[in-house]
């Protein structure tokens, strides 16, 4: 039997979906990817609620990816991105608003999904971390471009620099739109949804304007693709992943 590790509520008129695994900062097993992207999908259109608020339990948004279970083969990283990328797709097909309630650190492939999201409202302990460039891993969720969107120049360091973002930075070069106290945080993105959902007819209509392009999103898909597999073949992947593992056992010393 799979573990549930995704908590779904509907908050009056709003899907509050909840990654439930605080033991393990959150962190996504394929299982809990793919159910997110399919219940995104099952709210999305609309008939059920105004929108989605997308949160974590405990002091993790998620910690991303979760390692426990690492691809030995190319094929099985191509299967692994395609479940993250799927969630970036779903979110993105939505004819309704979907806010990231990010209320701690979000890393790697989950401060990626945030990116898809009309808007992210933080808590003061929220932070972003891009550790992909030294584990041999690649970025994902279509962030080539949607970071790039978000922060301008800021995405460089970011990604290459692997620097830990915190809530007050992150405010400053746009990558939250808003900081409010942790006990408020889901309320608050609840009401946003509310107040920009006011006529679903015409809310609809500009999400699509206002949101990148499907094709767009696919040729950043493709790209990311591409590159995991060049770091595959390259050996990194491979490399970075053993050292990880490493540095985190002589941790537990």
């Amino acid at each position: 039997m799979t573990d549930n590790y995704l908590g779904t509520r509907i908050d009056e008129d709003v899907a509050v979906l909840t990654l439930n695994r605080p033991a393990k900062l959150n962190a996504l097993d394929v299982a809990t990817r793919v159910q997110l992207a399919q219940t995104i999908r099952h709210f999305g259109t609309g008939d059920l609620v105004r929108g989605i608020v997308l949160t974590g339990t405990g002091r993790a948004f998620s910690a991303g990816e979760d390692l426990q279970s690492v691809p030995s083969t190319y094929d099985e990283i191509r299967q692994a991105v395609a479940t993250f990328h799927d969630i970036t797709r779903a979110i993105l097909e939505t004819q309704i608003p979907v806010i990231a309630a990010v209320n701690g650190i979000a890393v790697g492939g989950a401060s990626e999904i945030t990116l898809s999201c009309d808007a992210r409202i933080g808590s003061p302990a929220a932070e972003y971390f891009q550790p992909e460039n030294h584990r041999g891993i690649i970025i994902s969720n279509a962030s080539s471009f949607l970071l790039g969107r978000l922060v301008r120049n800021h995405a460089m360091r970011i990604v290459l620099g692997s620097e830990r973002i915190k809530a007050d930075e992150a405010l400053r070069i746009g990558l939250l739109d808003e900081i409010v106290s942790e006990e408020n945080l889901v309320a608050r993105a609840v009401d946003t949804v509310r107040r920009w959902n006011s006529d679903p007819r015409t809310t609809a209509l500009h999400l699509g304007l206002l949101r990148p392009r499907a094709d767009e999103i696919e040729a950043a898909f493709a790209r990311e693709d591409d590159a995991a597999r060049q770091s595959w073949e390259s050996g990194a992947f491979a490399e970075g992943i053993e050292s990880f593992w490493a540095s985190k056992n002589e941790r537990r010393r």
